[in-house]
């Protein structure tokens, strides 16, 4: 079992190259899926971000995840808040995932902020999707329709890409096309399974 730690910065292309993985047959752990499960309505975790945030709760039990990410995109502080109450519950659900897939060749941990949380310490080589800042901008207003603004400061609470790339193992560069990208993530696979 060989884990992969696979992240990248707003709009780089992270999933899409996710997915590529997850089309070769690689086992895929998305921890974004994992904290939208633990922030769903009535759990502990929601509960406990429901006093913490109460102006991104909606009724009495569910999180309003717009207003939330205005909160936490603006105040470093208060994001910090948020990834106390979700990491430790979010790092237990990865570890059993990665138990269950421990006969698997590789195993994909998709993590947005896989630098920022420390969880690269439980992977054993780390990627990072980058991608011209212009795309990035381009390509989260198209997917999240969010403003400009919106994107660049949610993209000042991550590490800088530069600096990400240069923490990697291996860099996949999504800035042509994605036949490029795709030819990358299949000479990374069968180099991983070649030294796992």
């Amino acid at each position: 079992m060989h884990v992969i730690g696979l992240t990248g910065n707003l709009g780089c292309g992270k999933s899409t190259v996710a997915a590529m993985f997850a089309k070769q047959g690689i086992k895929t752990i998305d921890a974004d899926a994992i904290t939208r499960d633990l922030l769903a309505p009535g759990t502990k975790i929601t509960k406990k971000v429901a006093k913490i945030f109460p102006g991104a709760i909606l009724g009495t039990s569910k999180i309003n995840r717009s207003e939330l990410a205005k909160i936490v995109f603006n105040i470093p502080s208060e994001l910090r808040k948020l990834t106390d109450i979700i990491y430790p519950e979010a790092l237990k659900v990865v570890k059993d995932q990665i138990s269950r897939y421990k006969n698997e060749p590789l195993i994909v941990l998709d993590v947005p902020l896989l630098f920022e949380s420390g969880w690269d310490k439980i992977t054993d080589t780390t990627i990072v999707v980058k991608a011209k800042r212009s795309q990035q901008i381009e390509r989260a207003q198209k997917r999240l329709g969010i403003s400009r603004s919106e994107c660049l400061r949610r993209l000042k609470v991550q590490i800088p890409l530069k600096k990400k790339c240069d923490m990697a193992d291996i860099i996949i560069d999504n800035s042509h096309d994605l036949k490029n990208t795709r030819i990358q993530v299949d000479a990374i696979i069968n180099r991983l399974k070649r030294i796992r």
